[in-house]
């Protein structure tokens, strides 16, 4: 019997060993490649507050006094010395031996002075060689004197879902922290943030953790740590990282011409759902429906047209729709390149020549007011639609197209009064809408739970709307 029991005994420390081996050793890593993380710190000299005026309804002089000492930040005078300044804390890394430094824009947005502070505890002032908003990469320098400590770079296409990473720099001022995870998803696309195939990780970001590295376990610099989501402020599991090619891409750009040169092309695009590519006769949800086409853009030279699905760009495959921006604004300004589009059951392959986004876009006016056309017999998307009139083609700039004019109990679909209804997409089939007998008749012929698709004008944006489904024929 104990034989037995020294024999397990033996298998589990044995187990427990082998299990220990494969646990991550970050300290050898840590020690190569810390020294080339740095602190950053801004300054920002605040506009003087206004004279504290008089508290309404508060006449005693004790009490106004009180509000006064107690709000320090709205007491006034000129002879209160320098203005009072706001600083924030970031985190940084060396990216060549002569003192370039790669952080996030925000961090330095709005600087007056920016001081870095290596892990000697050397201190430098630096300068903005140049910020790009968009992807919230920035590139600062220093002047050391003698050749600093850089990082390496990584290849962040070969970055495994799983895979550890660390990332190094200062939450809430803690400086030369270090913290561990996983990469938790690849190619994330956040709300209003197009431009960048986020590294979705677990390894725990704070306020102050911006612009440091995010590191493999080969001491590579795969990201630039960037964003938390977070409901209370602080790391909730979820932090979001730059890959490192788009961000060297960037301040290659930064420091050649002082600003980012992005590709555009002209086209409101939508994600292609599994009703939608039903409807359009795809195989699977995939590529960017095309909403509308800027006239004469690039998009309109090259013949591109809405109802288009674009499924590839410069030999890129666009998976989703969030793809199209990132590959479009990757692409130099001027070059020519073919897109493939997916347009009436077939596919098509375009040539456009990229343009570049101009300094301001226009306003978008108001939806011109559409007057109330004759009103027709409810359809099987339990809707009542008319004719547009000469005068709301004008205005709408439409050929034709029928407007909403009712929507019943029974609608079929997102619809809107006011809508105009432009094409009829079912099977790959596109038909533009002219009449209220031609859409009827279209609708009598498809089958009760038949999946359609309806090219939508509502104001001045284009949408496509599925219909899952119509009513009964009677």
């Amino acid at each position: 019997m104990n034989w037995f029991r020294t024999k397990a005994a033996l298998l589990a420390l044995f187990y427990a060993g082998v299990a220990f081996a494969q646990l991550p050793d970050f300290v050898k890593l840590v020690e190569e490649q810390g020294n080339a993380v740095v602190n950053i710190s801004t300054t920002q000299a605040a506009r003087r507050p206004a004279a504290l005026p008089q508290i309404p309804g508060i006449e005693d002089e004790e009490m106004q006094e009180f509000f006064r000492r107690f709000m320090p930040r709205q007491q006034p005078g000129p002879q209160q010395g320098p203005r009072p300044e706001s600083r924030s804390l970031g985190s940084g890394f060396i990216i060549a031996p002569d003192g370039y430094i790669l952080t996030n824009a925000h961090v330095i947005d709005n600087a007056d002075e920016i001081t870095v502070k290596l892990t000697d505890k050397r201190e430098y002032k630096a300068k903005v060689i140049g910020a790009d908003k968009r992807t919230d990469v920035a590139l600062i320098k220093i002047e050391p004197g003698n050749p600093l400590p850089a990082v390496k770079f990584g290849d962040p296409s070969r970055l495994k879902v799983g895979e550890w990473v660390i990332a190094i720099g200062s939450p809430f001022g803690f400086e030369n922290t270090v913290t561990a995870g996983i990469v938790s998803a690849k190619g994330r696309s956040l709300p209003q943030e197009n431009f960048v195939p986020f590294i979705q990780t677990d390894v725990a970001i704070n306020p102050g953790n911006s612009g440091g590295p995010l590191f493999n376990m080969r001491g590579e610099v795969v990201g630039v740590n960037s964003q938390i989501y977070s409901r209370s402020g602080g790391f909730m599991g979820l932090s979001f990282a730059i890959p490192i090619d788009v961000a060297l891409d960037i301040q290659k750009q930064l420091r050649e011409k002082g600003r980012v040169s992005r590709g555009r092309i002209g086209v409101v695009i939508q994600e292609v759902s599994k009703d939608l590519a039903i409807s359009f006769g795809l195989d699977r949800p995939r590529g960017a429906l095309v909403n509308s086409v800027e006239k004469g853009g690039p998009a309109d030279k090259a013949g591109v047209a809405p109802t288009d699905i674009i499924t590839r760009f410069d030999g890129k495959t666009v998976d989703t729709s969030n793809d199209l921006p990132r590959i479009v604004g990757s692409t130099r300004p001027g070059a020519k390149v073919d897109l493939e589009v997916w347009r009436k059951g077939a596919s098509r392959t375009l040539s456009v020549t990229v343009g570049e986004p101009p300094e301001e876009r226009p306003v978008a006016r108001d939806a011109p007011r559409t007057p109330k056309p004759v009103e027709q017999a409810a359809n099987r998307l339990g809707i009542v639609v008319s004719e547009l009139s000469a005068k709301q083609k004008d205005e709408l700039k439409l050929s034709h197209g029928l407007v909403v004019t009712e929507v019943k109990a029974e609608v079929r679909a997102e619809l809107r009064r006011g809508d105009v209804l432009v094409t009829l997409v079912h099977k790959g089939q596109h038909s533009e809408l002219r009449s209220v007998e031609q859409l009827n008749r279209l609708l009598s012929g498809l089958d009760k739970n038949t999946v359609i698709t309806l090219q939508v004008r509502r104001g001045e944006a284009m949408a496509f709307i599925t219909v899952n489904g119509l009513s009964d024929k009677s």
